[in-house]
């Protein structure tokens, strides 16, 4: 890699959004660290990005854990000495998927699954944000993009899916947090929702698309440095929280 080509960190890269993400950042010219829980799975994604003649490796990760999230950074620090975009796109939905019937209510809800939820969809980005703005700092560049959903807005907050929604919308609290903090800096934090996509959480009745999904996505990973700070957008429009 060349000393002006961008890193990027995707979570939960080896399928849906996050391997759609990692090939379009590869074809606009970054070095992408895919991640992924799965070994073999992830190795299967990159290898086929790999394919495409993109310059894509591939990091075990499991955002739950402190000494996995930990190792990345390491990893990242001694080949790279630079991190430019930060993507937490790995979530759980524990409480069922959108065209899931029966999905379960608040009344029902499982202190467990609003744990786990939590666990993955804020404490993991939450942490991983906290190792990536010092390597952020060091050349005055980063882009972190939080991939959070139209379920967690507020505005139009409605029952069903409590520990995804709960997670989700702590996630955007998440996003404004940090991009207030570094709002004197050239390290923008946006939340990015992709719509309902056809993915193996969105299941098979989505309408959109994961190459529709990561649109705006990709935009907020790659956006000028006037670009937008703390906001919430879907397809480059932002969105009421």
């Amino acid at each position: 890699m060349s000393d002006n080509q961008p890193v990027s960190v995707i979570t939960g890269a080896n399928r849906g959004l996050g391997f759609e993400t990692a090939r379009q950042l590869g074809r606009l010219g970054h070095t992408v660290v895919a991640t992924s829980r799965d070994g073999i799975k992830g190795k299967a994604a990159v290898d086929k990005l790999q394919s495409e003649g993109l310059a894509v490796v591939y990091h075990p990760l499991d955002v739950d854990r402190e000494e996995s999230r930990v190792r990345l950074f390491q990893f990242i620090e001694e080949r790279y000495q630079r991190l430019d975009v930060l993507i937490n796109n790995a979530g759980v939905m524990p409480d069922g998927a959108p065209d899931t019937p029966g999905a379960t209510s608040v009344f029902d809800t499982d202190l467990s699954q609003v744990r786990q939820s939590m666990e993955t969809n804020l404490y993991g980005p939450l942490r991983l944000c906290q190792l990536a703005v010092p390597l952020m700092r060091r050349h005055d560049y980063g882009r972190i993009v939080n991939v959070s959903t139209g379920l967690a807005q507020i505005s139009e907050m409605k029952g069903e899916f409590t520990a995804y929604r709960l997670a989700k919308t702590a996630l955007n609290a998440l996003t404004r947090i940090v991009a207030a903090e570094v709002r004197n800096e050239n390290i923008l934090c946006n939340a990015a929702s992709p719509g309902w996509v056809k993915t193996r959480m969105g299941g098979a009745n989505a309408p959109r698309s994961p190459a529709e999904g990561v649109r705006g996505i990709v935009w907020l990973a790659t956006v000028g440095n006037d670009g937008p700070r703390g906001g919430f957008y879907q397809d480059r429009m932002a969105i009421p929280w």
